[in-house]
């Protein structure tokens, strides 16, 4: 377990003023729900319900340490990856190729845990990319053989190599050799902090987009993938994300002002992207969720479809700028 709980550690102060600024919120949305009539409020107590997820994460992250947290964001990606496959439809006899996309799971995470950034940033996109059609040749059924390559490979980047960046932020700064990194490396917020920022702003970003839509929104963006989605609320919500990015940057991150503002920028747009990509996923299946894991507030991918664009862009802007 890692010593992060002094009180003079940024990482653990901004924590505990989410979870007091959550539990606020919980407490006046139930308000709201009960003595307000006439007004909707369930979006918005999912989207409340989702911070609560993602900063309960975070907050093993913080008190389990690294190689027990590595563990934990895997476990994510094996659900995450299993209720894909529950979801898309897929063949019979792809089902003996399906062991072996789980079997990257660990392979991945095993990079990961290493810092071997050169096998983690090829594995998934290379080798599992070559290796899943060859497996599905030797079985000899070439019927919707297309669809099925391009489905596995498409569900092990979004729920695999995209999430188990979450995982390589935590080894980072330990990943690359530099004066700088050394420097950093030394603090214990390092890695928890890299994460705590992408995980607060991708859900603040999500949030702020919903409550400027709410307020301003008129004009559409997709209204046929999602019709909620306004480029008021886009652009209000975007901005906004940038804006505590540029504040919380040097507290959590190597970041300065000006990188933090670019990097809650590109967490903005692309946590809009991954939002809709996954939208337009389920419109296509004709499922509203995912799945029921989580009761009243869809599966897994529900709850990650922005942290999947998120995360692997936030990581490699933070590596290529920071370290």
């Amino acid at each position: 377990m890692l010593n992060f709980f002094t009180t003079s550690n940024p990482v653990v102060l901004i924590f505990s003023g989410i979870v007091a600024f959550l539990l606020a919120a919980t407490t006046i949305s139930r308000w709201l729900e009960v003595f307000s009539t006439g007004k909707d409020y369930t979006e918005l107590n999912q989207r409340i319900n989702s911070w609560w997820v993602m900063i309960a994460m975070f907050g093993f992250a913080l008190w389990a340490g690294v190689n027990a947290s590595i563990i934990f964001f895997g476990l994510i990606s094996f659900l995450a990856l299993k209720e894909y496959f529950s979801i898309i439809p897929t063949r019979k006899v792809d089902r003996r190729v399906l062991f072996w996309a789980y079997l990257s799971i660990p392979l991945q995470y095993y990079w990961a845990s290493i810092g071997w950034y050169g096998m983690f940033i090829i594995f998934i996109p290379v080798y599992m990319l070559l290796f899943i059609p060859f497996r599905m040749v030797l079985m000899g059924e070439t019927k919707n053989f297309l669809r099925a390559a391009g489905s596995i490979h498409w569900g092990l980047m979004i729920t695999v190599f995209s999430i188990s960046h979450l995982a390589f932020l935590l080894v980072l700064p330990n990943s690359v050799s530099s004066e700088t990194t050394s420097a950093i490396s030394e603090n214990s917020l390092a890695g928890p902090g890299l994460i705590l920022f992408t995980v607060l702003l991708t859900q603040f970003n999500d949030v702020a987009q919903y409550l400027w839509g709410k307020s301003f929104g008129k004009r559409k963006i997709i209204p046929h993938i999602s019709p909620n989605k306004t480029w008021e609320g886009f652009i209000g919500g975007v901005v906004t994300t940038a804006t505590i990015a540029a504040l919380l940057a040097p507290l959590l991150t190597p970041l300065s002002h000006s990188l933090g503002l670019v990097a809650g920028l590109i967490i903005g747009v692309a946590g809009f992207i991954g939002d809709v990509t996954i939208s337009a996923l389920k419109r296509e299946l004709g499922i509203k969720d995912t799945s029921a894991l989580i009761p009243g507030h869809g599966g897994i991918l529900d709850r990650l479809d922005s942290l999947t664009f998120t995360a692997p862009l936030f990581f490699h802007f933070v590596r290529y700028t920071a370290f």
